[in-house]
């Protein structure tokens, strides 16, 4: 099974297609190639499709359970740096988009392009404390609890509560970037939004960066890119913004 060493992390990752490398970056509750199911045929003819388990996520191992978006960030350009990658083409999805701020504007070098699908520019706790490990007890929530163990099992070792209470933490503080931040993203951006993501509309991240594309699929929520959802006409969409950039 295809795993790399980062920092402290044995790292799990897949890898599908050739051609110029794109790195899959997913959300809080899911893992490397889950978060992406729809793109994974579209986009392998084309590119080279990286979906890594972010530490705390999937398949990854490591000692220490704690983890957040920033350190994820770190991560994924160390993991650039063992796979021998200069640049790559980020999609993040949900956290996936903060972890992909972060790289493009701590090592903007390393990024060629930057799609962000359910990216908001401040944290939008509301609803997280229903996430807490108490709260799922207190519900009788067994086939979250069974999925949360099953999807995570490695990475958490079976302590399904610190992953949740992980979660709940990084959901409550990321993103986190200042003014500066945005300022030193230079590369292409496009970013897509459901018309009623509650964590983000497109009209705010275009004020934080003037230069992105934007676009608001109409009728959707958090996760337009999802084949159950509008996953066809996102893929259209980012394909064709990939072609663009030089």
């Amino acid at each position: 099974m295809p795993y790399i060493s980062v920092n402290d992390v044995k790292l799990y990752y897949e890898e599908l297609g050739r051609g110029e490398t794109i790195l899959f970056l997913h959300s809080h509750f899911s893992r490397g190639i889950l978060a992406f199911g729809a793109q994974i045929q579209p986009f392998q003819g084309t590119y080279r499709c990286l979906f890594p388990d972010f530490r705390g996520h999937g398949r990854s191992i490591c000692d220490d359970l704690t983890w957040d978006s920033r350190r994820i960030a770190d991560d994924m350009i160390c993991f650039m740096d063992e796979m021998k990658i200069d640049r790559v083409h980020l999609i993040g999805y949900s956290m996936g988009t903060y972890v992909g701020m972060y790289m493009a504007s701590t090592c903007p070098e390393r990024v060629k392009s930057f799609t962000a699908i359910g990216a908001g520019v401040a944290p939008v706790p509301k609803g997280s404390e229903d996430f807490l490990p108490e709260k799922i007890v207190e519900r009788n929530d067994t086939a979250f609890i069974e999925d949360m163990q099953t999807r995570h099992m490695d990475a958490h070792r079976g302590n399904w509560q610190e992953f949740l209470r992980q979660t709940v933490a990084d959901w409550r503080r990321h993103p986190s970037m200042t003014d500066h931040d945005w300022k030193k993203i230079r590369c292409p951006v496009l970013f897509i939004n459901g018309e009623f993501d509650s964590f983000g509309s497109c009209k705010e991240l275009k004020e934080k960066c003037p230069h992105a594309r934007i676009h608001e699929v109409a009728g959707s929520g958090h996760r337009p890119h999802f084949v159950m959802e509008q996953g066809k006409e996102i893929n259209k969409l980012i394909l064709d913004f990939l072609e663009t950039v030089k």
